[in-house]
């Protein structure tokens, strides 16, 4: 048990980082935010039947709906959705992963004074190494960057506050809420939110083939249920700072997975980058 539980962080970086794989599939037959919506809702509506059928709680107190609501808002509408949003405008993956990288640091600062944790210099020296580490691996990317506009950077920072507040909002006030039947309703508020906004659009696109089948059973079960489930359990049970800092792995881990799965080049600069990352976060976590 104990060798799951140490397993549990590197797990998480490994399915949520596959994300950026379940992007570049999904875009070619869907609009972005509608798939979202699909996704998000049928995330939901899994987990609830998972939920029900082990006999976990069904309902929610008032406050721990509120809580549930505004996390899910933040993490799966802000978030997830101004990412999409955002390349799909244009905005090229590895600057794009750089904005939202911020996180960990804007995370641990706040954390400091919202929920009174400590910070040490050898944390904050692992939360810079980790940022200048997936710096040096997108380097190469955003040397080709073009498309890039203020309307994509504007939702990259909705991003980034979407993801910031939600991680503190789960760790200020979320911890109580019953895992499975909150994180339904987070799921559920989120889709349905993007599911409004993209019939207002007249963006509804969704072609059904071999590939966005699969695509989009992997988004749902293993992207949306599995990473964000262990995501909260793992804020359950540590600080914001030392959760946030596993983030920084996403890029360096989604650039390993393109280099099996696509064939992209991994430069010296960027394996470079990837051990400095990986430093980083030990760092944090270790302290």
């Amino acid at each position: 048990m104990k060798k799951l539980v140490g397993a549990a962080p590197w797990i998480f970086i490994l399915i949520w980082s596959s994300g950026f794989v379940v992007a570049k599939y999904g875009f070619s037959d869907a609009d972005s935010l509608f798939f979202l919506a699909i996704r998000l809702l049928l995330a939901a509506a899994i987990l609830f039947v998972l939920t029900a059928a082990l006999r976990q709680p069904l309902t929610l107190s008032r406050t721990d709906l509120r809580a549930s609501l505004a996390i899910g808002i933040a993490l799966h509408g802000f978030y997830l959705a101004g990412v999409w949003y955002a390349i799909e405008l244009g905005a090229p993956a590895g600057l794009s992963s750089v904005i939202t990288s911020m996180q960990p640091i804007v995370v641990s600062l706040l954390a400091v004074r919202l929920l009174n944790e400590p910070l040490t210099r050898r944390q904050l020296a692992g939360l810079i190494f980790g940022l200048l580490g997936v710096f040096l691996v997108v380097l190469p990317k955003l040397s080709k960057a073009d498309g890039f506009t203020s309307e994509s950077l504007l939702f990259l920072f909705l991003a980034l506050a979407g993801s910031t507040v939600a991680t503190l909002l789960q760790k200020k006030i979320g911890h109580s809420i019953p895992l499975m039947i909150g994180t339904t309703y987070q799921f559920a508020i989120a889709g349905l939110g993007l599911l409004l906004i993209s019939i207002g659009r007249g963006r509804t696109r969704f072609e059904i083939t071999h590939t966005s089948f699969w695509t989009m059973a992997w988004a749902v079960l293993v992207t949306s249920i599995a990473a964000v489930l262990l995501l909260l359990w793992l804020l359950n049970r540590g600080s914001a700072a030392k959760v946030s800092s596993l983030l920084y792995l996403v890029p360096p881990m989604a650039v390993l997975q393109a280099f099996i799965l696509f064939g992209e080049t991994v430069t010296p600069l960027g394996v470079i980058g990837i051990v400095m990352t990986a430093l980083g976060v030990a760092l944090v976590i270790r302290s």
